[in-house]
């Protein structure tokens, strides 16, 4: 029996309106092995996905490796300077030809040492040549489709997606003066086996609702009522807010200032508001004047996820006097806000496998979370499986 009956695609349509009429989605769409087994496909099989920063591989040989859904990936920069995401899958037998980061001029799979250039072409394969009809030339690792922007490199499974920046063209000139294709990314923490949904991950980053109560004090330079929300509109790549300063150079610390040199660039207006941005299914931005901290979100199942923790800063700031010493600071002043960020969304996931599960009321400081509803339902209406069975929780 499948989850997936038009009954449910039908019950999404409260979740879709506008904040101050919307409810939360269905429980199953959070909870269900089976309903994420469809997003698989529907949202991670078709849409960009951030795989790291194009600063993190700077030199030709230079990779390092992640998971999406249950993919291997390799991010690479291949001889000719190129940055490429390709499978880590060997055609082989199917080991995973690397793990972690690196230099290398080649990958060799350690289980039969079958050979792959920087770009995937397969270069060698031991003892096949009495296998009929093999040849080298149709067993290259498998190659995604890549798009850098701001830095980030992003992947897509669909060889026909359409370009992602485009739909994320009204963030340009709101991260012009960041500048982050040039800043230097420096790696934080990874937290594994947290269980929870990777939307209830993003509901919660992109959440202005629970800043001023959850994170009280912490977050009392930048409180609940003091965002804006961008308009949305079909197509759109992002869901964002504007979150204002109740002082200049908020940031997340606990004395509420930039510790780090701000980017140079900023104004005053800009130095006065930070910029929470989702552009799902796995990166969300949280922007200060100091630092671009980066959360890219990778689902294990329906109830776990991986997140990489990363930092954008200005490259002189790198050079500052005392960078690691406050660079430390910094990074513990997320820890805090992440530490009761991990608490919640642990208990809201608890809650989701309730037979009291609601599907709740959003407050108008929540008009976020419709938004990705919306974004969500697009793609879950695009991919939705005709068939004829019913059933649903």
């Amino acid at each position: 029996m499948t989850s997936l009956s038009e009954d449910l695609l039908r019950s999404f349509d409260p979740s879709t309106l506008a904040v101050n009429e919307a409810c939360l989605l269905p429980k199953v769409v959070y909870t269900s092995d089976d309903f994420y087994d469809f997003e698989r496909d529907a949202i991670f099989g078709h849409e960009w996905l951030c795989v790291g920063r194009a600063d993190q591989v700077p030199e030709p040989g230079d990779y390092i490796t992640t998971q999406i859904a249950d993919e291997p990936l390799l991010l690479v920069r291949d001889k000719e300077g190129v940055i490429r995401v390709l499978s880590a899958v060997c055609q082989h037998r199917g080991m995973v030809v690397a793990e972690g980061s690196g230099h290398c001029t080649k990958f060799t799979c350690p289980y039969h040492h079958w050979i792959y250039g920087l770009d995937g072409r397969l270069l060698g394969a031991p003892a096949m040549e009495r296998a009929v009809g093999f040849e080298k030339s149709r067993y290259p690792l498998p190659s995604l489709k890549v798009e850098i922007w701001q830095g980030f490199v992003f992947c897509n499974f669909d060889p026909d997606a359409e370009p992602l920046a485009p739909r994320l063209s009204e963030l340009e000139p709101l991260l012009e003066n960041f500048q982050l294709a040039d800043a230097t990314t420096i790696a934080g923490k990874t937290l594994t086996d947290l269980p929870w949904n990777w939307k209830v991950m993003m509901e919660n980053f992109n959440d202005p609702y629970h800043a001023s109560r959850l994170h009280d004090p912490l977050q009392t330079f930048a409180p609940s009522g003091m965002s804006d929300f961008f308009e949305w509109r079909e197509g759109i790549g992002h869901i964002s807010r504007i979150q204002h300063f109740v002082h200049m150079d908020g940031s997340f610390n606990p004395t509420m200032k930039c510790l780090m040199p701000v980017f140079p660039k900023l104004t005053d207006e800009e130095r006065s508001r930070g910029m929470f941005i989702l552009i799902p299914p796995t990166l969300a931005l949280a922007v200060v004047p100091d630092e671009v901290a980066y959360f890219t979100i990778y689902p294990d199942h329906a109830n776990s996820i991986r997140i990489e923790i990363g930092y954008c800063f200005d490259p002189a700031a790198i050079k500052a006097p005392l960078f690691k010493e406050l660079f430390a600071a910094a990074e513990a002043g997320v820890d805090n806000f992440n530490v009761q960020d991990v608490y919640a969304n642990r208990m809201t996931q608890r809650g989701l496998r309730s037979r009291f599960a609601p599907r709740g009321r959003y407050s108008w400081q929540e008009a976020t979370l419709p938004q990705l509803n919306q974004w969500l339902v697009e793609r879950y209406r695009r991919y939705w499986p005709v068939n004829d069975s019913v059933t649903e929780s």
